[in-house]
This record gives C-alpha cells, sequence and structure tokens, in this order.
C-alpha cells in the first residue's frame, strides 16, 4: 500500500524545454531578410517574395492562418 501511495504523490515530469529560438526584434529595430513563398487568390507564386524586395518601402506583413483550409 505504501508503494502506492509513493507513486501516486510523485507528480509528472515536466516536458523538456524547446530549444531557444531567435530573439525577438525590438520595436523600431530592422528586421531582418527572409523569404516566404507568395500567393494570391490563384494559387502561389513561382518564386518567394523576399522581405528585401520592399527595401525602402513600409511593409505590413499578416497571418491568416485558417486561410485555404476548411476551418
Amino acid at each position: 500500500m505504501t508503494l502506492v501511495l509513493a507513486a501516486l504523490m510523485q507528480q509528472p515530469a515536466a516536458p523538456p524545454a524547446p530549444p531557444p529560438g531567435p530573439a525577438a526584434l525590438a520595436v523600431g529595430a530592422v528586421a531582418p531578410d527572409f523569404a516566404l513563398p507568395g500567393a494570391t487568390r490563384y494559387g502561389t507564386l513561382k518564386n518567394p517574395v523576399r522581405l528585401s524586395d520592399y527595401k525602402g518601402k513600409t511593409v505590413v506583413l499578416a497571418f491568416f492562418f485558417k486561410a485555404r483550409t476548411k476551418g
């Protein structure tokens, strides 16, 4: 009986922490260049869209996580 109670009293081990990612950018900092697959309402673009393509312009990046899904 004591063995069963001891097992119940132990808390499960916490899952391992994820590896550290890149540090968050400060407000007003210059974003690093990156590329993403581009898409329009007609499908994906042939070439990726790069942030550096819009250097000197205002860029608003929006994510629509349910776009093109059944949700």
